[in-house]
């Protein structure tokens, strides 16, 4: 009798005007009775005293799409099976519930979009069609996120999710070029309708309904992944189409007895999961559910390179003492310059500067050792002061960003699981503490401090209207109260966190130590670098001279002032080059044996989203080419330039071997600038004057000598 009381205490709450928490709150996840169902769901999405709308559809069935949208619920219940009686009625009902949807939300029906067979579970509860049309319009109001479309926001979200929990996984499925929208598209236009039974599905959203969590498809997706990963590893030889079809097969595996497991995991990984992922793209996927207009939608997720983390989570992560054991707590990386470090910083941050992965390779090494080294001790510790998850924080900046971004890419390329970036970097974290700098920060000096000199400057040239602009920034922050909180948590801990870190991080040779205790030195000691110029300073403009024909120039790159324009074409031309849409594959060693070949360089090409890749720079007469290594002897030229293409090449002043080539071609007194290249190669300066000499030969026509 007592394993019968909640279904009871059930039956008496859907008597009484309940709500969904009071649902969740009797039944725990169980599984509900089928005639309890109908009404459960009702309460659940929020449409149980909702008005009769059906009754406004004049039953004229006019679309331009009507035949086709009638010949799809035809073929849908033809393959269901049921009786000829039933299938009437039930084509019936899913034709006029959703030429009314049509109509009614001004929405326009599309083949495979999951409308039919996410209606078809709600026909199975024998309700009228008001009801039905009800539960229909929620469900998708939701549940179903927006932009389910390929390349939709969506998809590139659920990667965001796949990498952050198994990095392994993602860069497999990335290789094969198999995107998320190419097997899950189903999964979430219709939350697993057409790929699971009907009674997994309708114990599968009796969960689901009851948790109100509209992001749940996201993590019981990731489940499937995740549990099946073995065999997806397995499938490496496959072809693309196999890996494809076996991963959108893969939910119809699941049995009624599985869905109470598969939708605990869903939980458990959202546990493990920082809360920005919902709370920053809740208005993106869950806005107003209307699919026109999506592309005005802005969602930066599709260049995003790993999960981003608001500086609030951050923050509050760090101010409160763990809860659960399988909460997310953050293991801050100041990837920062070490004058910007030494300038204010958050006490129990450790400092990886990211100056160090071009100019220290060694001492780079060293300090990720001792990181790594850090948070596995505060973890064993159980210290509030370090997880297992790692946050990465960079300037705010983009010329400072660029090589944190670098830092970051080293470790997703390592398969290191639990990697975030901060949005915004110090600049968000400067600006959330505002008049409490002092209190949340250690060795804040606002002299050598980029944003409060920014800060200074914005005030002198603005006067009033900067003191307004800051107050109601003012206005905008958390009260004090989780100021004085963090700040009394932040000098609790950073005793504790420094400790640890002079502990750990060994000098294995003066110079390594010095690089890693104070990286400062490395970072200022550009002057040692090669300071060799191709071309005099009076020819660096690059401009186009009279009756001479366009000649590229050589420059030093101060802080990558790229236009927009170059941003936008580099980030394309990023992503083309990441999808690898036509592969030229070719024997390494046999190619570099080619007698067109004038010179080669091993370098490492250096994408705009941080990643590097092992390559090899070639020079012939009229080309320069990119071959990226692939492994066993194979390589993949990713792209052929002219050399009369290029127009400029720079060189950082603190990273001599950071390369950058740009091609454009002369627009009146200046340049226009189309694409642009990055190689870190060492000892560049051969480099480029190897390639010099073959652009003026190329440009003038004469011959090398």
């Amino acid at each position: 009798m007592d394993d019968n009381l909640w279904l009871i205490e059930l039956e008496s709450a859907l008597l009484d005007d309940c709500n969904v928490n009071d649902i969740y709150a009797i039944c725990r996840g169980k599984t509900i009775p089928e005639a309890l169902r109908p009404d459960v769901w009702q309460v659940c999405l929020d449409v149980r005293h909702k008005s009769d709308q059906m009754s406004l559809f004049n039953e004229i069935f006019d679309l331009p799409f009507q035949n086709k949208l009638r010949e799809d619920c035809q073929v849908v219940v033809d393959r269901i099976g049921n009786d000829d009686e039933d299938k009437v009625s039930v084509i019936s009902d899913l034709e006029s519930i959703l030429t009314f949807y049509c109509k009614n939300r001004n929405l326009l029906y599309e083949s495979d979009n999951g409308w039919i067979e996410l209606l078809l579970p709600l026909l199975a509860l024998k309700l009228n069609r008001s009801d039905t049309y009800n539960l229909f319009e929620a469900i998708r109001d939701t549940y179903v996120p927006k932009g389910c479309k390929p390349k939709g926001n969506v998809f590139h979200v659920f990667r965001l999710l796949i990498l952050y929990h198994d990095p392994e996984l993602c860069t497999m499925l990335d290789t094969k070029k198999i995107t998320p929208d190419m097997y899950s598209m189903q999964w979430f236009q219709c939350l697993f309708a057409s790929s699971c039974s009907l009674t997994v599905i309708l114990s599968m959203w009796d969960l689901y309904f009851q948790h109100g969590d509209p992001f749940m498809v996201f993590f019981l997706a990731l489940i499937i992944l995740v549990n099946g990963r073995d065999q997806i590893l397995a499938m490496k030889d496959a072809t693309r189409e196999e890996l494809r079809k076996f991963l959108t097969n893969m939910p119809c595996a699941l049995e009624p007895d599985d869905v109470v497991d598969f939708c605990s995991l869903a939980q458990y990984y959202a546990l493990k999961t920082p809360s920005s992922f919902k709370t920053d793209f809740l208005k993106a996927l869950y806005g107003s559910q209307s699919d026109k207009g999506q592309n005005n939608e802005s969602c930066s997720v599709s260049q995003a390179l790993c999960l981003p983390v608001s500086v609030y989570e951050l923050v509050e992560n760090s101010s409160m003492e763990l809860t659960a054991p399988d909460a997310v707590r953050f293991f801050l990386v100041d990837c920062r310059p070490a004058d910007q470090y030494n300038a204010g910083h958050l006490s129990t941050a450790f400092h990886l500067d990211c100056n160090l992965m071009l100019q220290e390779p060694v001492a780079f090494s060293t300090a990720v050792q001792g990181l790594l080294n850090a948070q596995r001790q505060a973890i064993e510790a159980n210290s509030n002061a370090g997880g297992e998850h790692l946050c990465f924080m960079g300037s705010g900046r983009m010329e400072e960003d660029q090589y944190t971004h670098m830092v970051v890419a080293s470790f997703l390329q390592k398969n290191t699981q639990y990697v975030s970036l901060l949005t915004g970097g110090y600049m968000a974290i400067h600006d959330y503490f505002g008049d409490h700098m002092a209190d949340c920060l250690e060795d804040h000096d606002v002299k050598r401090c980029i944003v409060c000199s920014k800060n200074n400057v914005e005030l002198r040239n603005t006067g009033r209207s900067g003191q307004t602009q800051l107050s109601q920034r003012d206005s905008q922050r958390p009260t004090s109260d989780i100021f004085s909180r963090f700040s009394a948590v932040m000098k609790l801990k950073s005793a504790e966190v420094k400790d640890k870190l002079f502990d750990i991080i060994t000098n294995p040779s003066n110079g390594v130590g010095t690089a890693v205790n104070n990286p400062q030195v490395v970072s200022d000691g550009g002057s040692s670098a090669l300071q060799d110029r191709h071309v005099s300073a009076n020819d660096r403009s690059g401009k186009r001279y009279r009756n001479v024909a366009p000649v590229f120039s050589i420059d030093d790159d101060n802080d990558d002032h790229y236009n927009d324009h170059e941003m936008k074409d580099s980030n394309d031309l990023a992503s083309s080059k990441l999808a690898g849409d036509t592969k030229e594959i070719v024997n390494l060693t046999q190619y570099l044996k080619s007698p067109d070949i004038i010179n080669a360089f091993r370098c490492q090409e250096v994408h705009m989203n941080g990643y590097m890749y092992d390559s090899h720079l070639i020079i012939t007469a009229s080309l320069l080419i990119v071959l990226r290594e692939l492994g066993r002897g194979q390589a993949q030229i990713i792209v052929r330039r002219p050399l009369s293409s290029i127009v400029k090449i720079t060189a950082k002043k603190r990273h001599r071997d950071l390369i950058t080539f740009k091609y454009g071609f002369p627009d009146g007194d200046g340049l226009l600038i189309t694409d642009m290249d990055r190689f870190l190669i060492p000892n560049a300066s051969e480099a480029t004057a190897i390639v010099s000499k073959h652009i003026v030969q190329t440009l003038d026509g004469s011959k090398l000598t």
